[in-house]
């Protein structure tokens, strides 16, 4: 079983649309948990309106407002099942989504390192979101997919095992760590996931995401972003995507010193 994991925070207005989705899934073999960091709309009125309802498997945890990397955690641990797939609370997935998903972990051989798979995200018109390469899919670590092309937002679901030995850390006072930083941290342990060319994943920038907001979420999060860009540096990866992360570090510390996000 897939455990497909959402955190939350004052979304109750586009939360249907993903809980619908998850409705129209040709293939059920997964659990939604949904974290709900905080909120202060009427989520949790919504989301025990649909566990009565009783389509889905839906567990619900509450906690005080912490960020997306430790309702992850939360997540994490809670999880029954044996992948675990974060999807983000204004995205959605294909009818086939998980069926799609579900073939590609079957085909994951037994006597590698393998962490997980991972498939192509695309926008509301369905163009792909990043590049990606020629053919079915490719076999590589998070830190070796500039070298097969493979850029942009991907959908990755990692194996709950490897995802509970690698914890996103906690910071006094911050509430945001880059996924990446994890990411990183499975590939240079070794581990490999399979990257295929099919679209499981619809997303939408909306004004109030982290992708639209990046800039004042890393300044405000400095600890963990400082973190990350120091891993980086000190990883495998190749030498224009260093240039490039660090080139942006040092922009944004400028902007911290003039209190400029």
């Amino acid at each position: 079983m897939i455990t497909i994991f959402t955190s939350t925070y004052n979304r109750a207005y586009i939360l249907p649309e993903l809980y619908q989705s998850l409705q129209r899934q040709t293939c059920r073999d997964f659990e939604w948990i949904i974290v709900d960091d905080g909120s202060t709309d009427n989520t949790e009125q919504i989301v025990n309106e649909w566990i009565s309802e009783n389509i889905l498997d839906i567990s619900y945890i509450k906690v005080e407002n912490g960020g997306k990397q430790r309702a992850i955690n939360i997540g994490v641990q809670k999880a029954k099942g044996e992948y675990f797939w974060i999807v983000d609370s204004d995205d959605c997935l294909l009818d086939n989504s998980v069926k799609i998903a579900q073939k590609w972990i079957d085909t994951l051989p037994k006597n590698e390192k393998f962490a997980g798979v991972a498939g192509t995200i695309s926008d509301r018109s369905f163009k792909i979101i990043g590049s990606t390469f020629d053919g079915e899919y490719v076999d590589a670590t998070s830190l070796e997919r500039s070298k097969y092309n493979i850029t942009g937002d991907k959908s990755e679901i990692f194996a709950t095992e490897v995802l509970r030995k690698f914890p996103f850390p906690k910071f006094e006072k911050e509430k945001f760590v880059p996924e990446a930083l994890v990411w990183n941290r499975i590939a240079k342990s070794g581990y490999k996931l399979r990257w295929f060319n099919e679209i499981i994943y619809v997303t939408e920038y909306l004004p109030d995401g982290y992708s639209k907001n990046i800039d004042k979420i890393l300044i405000t999060n400095w600890k963990g972003y400082s973190l990350y860009v120091k891993e980086v540096i000190s990883s495998p990866m190749d030498l224009k995507n260093k240039i490039l992360i660090g080139g942006a570090y040092c922009v944004r510390g400028i902007k911290k010193l003039c209190g400029i996000y």
